[in-house]
């Protein structure tokens, strides 16, 4: 059912006064109520409903004049209910001729009301705003003719790119790609990885450096544990002769004497990331097809 319009009937009441006789008709929300075209708002919004029977929804101008109070004065749904109900300028820009005591509608009407009109219907208010700042010299329209925006304070979904947050996700690209090419990881560590970054913005968020210094050093583990591995099994394809990635369970089972001797002249004598082990077998091996 579409909304019963009010409409200013100019009737007296005997225990109550008129807005207009109580208030400055100079002030700002006034001149502004009386500038604005309602019926044009009246007919966009209203032709969201139809005639079919049920409870009439709240007057247009009233939840049009809501809206235009709230972002005007950047206030909240609850704070704006709360300052209606106190305001009768407020009162009087949404259409009210006497001054309310008691708030009569619900704040979730606000919502419901914004859900149902959608974001094409609301753009209604935008030019209407633009068509009062024209009617009242306060903007030509050929200020309209360039528009510059300028995003340097516009919300973006970017993540500060914190050395902890970094770390994890230098870890998982590389678990990813080696996924792709087919490279068996012994551990991806996406879970102690994951926990690790959650304590650390924990810890940090807390002031507690020392622990959030230990998550640090856990994440840079993970992924230095990560490329050794990724080092080894391409490392032990080639010495293998196998072109394919992932074929090798570890470099070390395929090493025989003249693999080893390849290897001593293929691969430089100062890697990095070599365990203590690794390396050890590595010297037995080189020692060996030495002779």
């Amino acid at each position: 059912m579409r909304p019963r319009e009010r409409r200013e009937t100019s009737e007296q009441d005997l225990f109550r006064s008129r807005l207009d006789q109580i208030i400055d008709m100079n002030h700002a929300l006034v001149k502004l109520a009386r500038t604005i075209d309602w019926r044009f708002l009246e007919a966009k919004f209203g032709a969201v409903y139809t005639d079919k029977p049920g409870q009439p929804p709240l007057p247009t101008r009233l939840m049009a004049g809501l809206s235009i109070l709230k972002h005007t004065y950047d206030l909240s749904d609850e704070a704006l209910c709360d300052r209606w109900v106190e305001n009768p300028y407020f009162q009087y820009f949404c259409g009210e001729e006497f001054f309310q005591h008691a708030l009569g509608f619900d704040r979730s009407s606000l919502t419901r009301w914004r859900q149902r009109m959608g974001e094409e219907k609301l753009q209604a208010l935008l030019q209407e705003s633009l068509a009062v700042a024209t009617r009242t010299d306060a903007m030509k329209p050929s200020d309209l003719a360039r528009v510059v925006i300028d995003t340097t304070v516009q919300p973006k979904a970017v993540m500060f790119p914190t050395d902890a947050k970094l770390l994890n996700r230098a870890r998982e690209r590389l678990v990813r790609l080696t996924k792709k090419l087919g490279v068996s990881l012994r551990q991806s560590y996406r879970r102690v990885g994951k926990l690790a970054l959650i304590k650390h913005q924990r810890y940090a968020h807390a002031h507690q450096f020392k622990r959030a210094n230990r998550s640090l050093r856990k994440l840079k583990t993970y992924l230095g544990r990560v490329i050794r591995d990724i080092e080894r099994r391409i490392v032990g394809n080639k010495i293998c002769g196998k072109r394919s990635y992932g074929r090798c369970s570890w470099p070390g089972a395929c090493w025989s004497r003249s693999a080893a001797s390849a290897a001593a002249r293929s691969i430089p004598c100062t890697r990095l990331r070599w365990s203590a082990s690794a390396r050890a077998r590595r010297t037995s091996l080189m020692s060996s097809a030495s002779r």
